[in-house]
């Protein structure tokens, strides 16, 4: 039954919300979470009860996990509940009044922009896969991309003499956003070799050198693999992404245009980046400023 009922919950979020899958995997693991909790304490996932999920938070905050990821959790669980009612399968909903823990300020690691300089120079473009990952770094900074963008873009979604790439996002939500010179050079560069690979097939546009599309582990790990040789740590694809916008709204740009080019539904969610600037300053005026102390 319990999981008859997440199905449910999952195909409604995918057909009606239309949740990309990564989204969709997610929802189905936070609540599968819960699902493993109920069945842990003998309860049963539609019988739970305001004082249940009471108990499910006190024993989530004991866990090793981060406020974000508790968060959404939380607010997965009270979707879950919602849709249940409306579907006619409880006649109240048990997690309406759960409360999410308060949200502190998140500032995602970016790099400056002479790391970034390193990190672009890294890969060895004497070789086919280093002209291939090259041009795929400069893409992601230039344009501020998800990697599952990334490794599902199409040929045809470029236009390299406008500058323009069409992307499909979360929620399967198309945007169109610039590409700047240096990363369409190393686009132009990329697609000269990869027209030269044979019985290529796939649409996809970085490709391996096998002709298969490559995959976000295999874009996470040579990412790592250039950071290293860099000497720097914690650099992901996400980190490209967190430049792109930190520099955008460093150099004064609109906080709507970076809200539309990364594809946030939520200007909240952009406006991270004009606290990272202002944590910025806040360091340079302590470091420097005589009266700062």
């Amino acid at each position: 039954m319990p999981r008859d009922l997440i199905r449910e919950y999952i195909s409604y979020l995918r057909v009606e919300k239309g949740l990309a899958k990564n989204s969709l995997s997610a929802y189905a693991g936070d609540i599968e979470r819960l699902a493993a909790w109920t069945a842990k304490n003998n309860l049963e996932l539609e019988k739970l009860t305001r004082q249940d999920l009471r108990e499910w938070l006190i024993d989530l905050a004991g866990e090793k996990l981060s406020e974000n990821s508790k968060r959404r959790l939380i607010s997965s669980v009270r979707g879950f509940y919602k849709f249940l009612m409306f579907e006619g399968h409880l006649a109240t909903n048990p997690a309406e009044d759960l409360v999410s823990p308060q949200k502190g300020v998140y500032l995602p690691r970016f790099l400056n922009q002479t790391e970034i300089e390193s990190l672009l120079t890294a890969p060895d473009v004497d070789t086919a896969i280093g002209v291939r990952d090259r041009a795929i770094l400069e893409v992601m900074y230039s344009s501020g991309l998800r990697v599952s963008e990334v490794v599902n873009f199409k040929i045809r979604e470029i236009d390299l003499d406008a500058g323009i790439l069409t992307t499909t996002g979360k929620g399967s939500k198309t945007r169109r956003v610039p590409v700047g010179s240096s990363a369409v050079e190393w686009l132009r560069k990329y697609i000269a070799i990869r027209r030269k690979y044979e019985n290529l097939e796939i649409e996809n546009l970085f490709v391996t050198p096998g002709g298969r599309a490559l995959t976000r582990q295999a874009i996470h790990s040579f990412i790592a693999l250039y950071a290293k040789k860099c000497g720097f740590e914690g650099v992901s694809p996400h980190t490209l992404r967190h430049s792109f916008a930190t520099h955008l709204v460093q150099n004064n740009a609109d906080i709507r245009s970076v809200q539309q080019m990364l594809g946030h539904a939520d200007i909240s969610t952009t406006q991270i980046y004009t606290h990272i600037t202002s944590t910025q300053l806040k360091k340079n005026y302590t470091r420097f400023h005589p009266r700062s102390k």
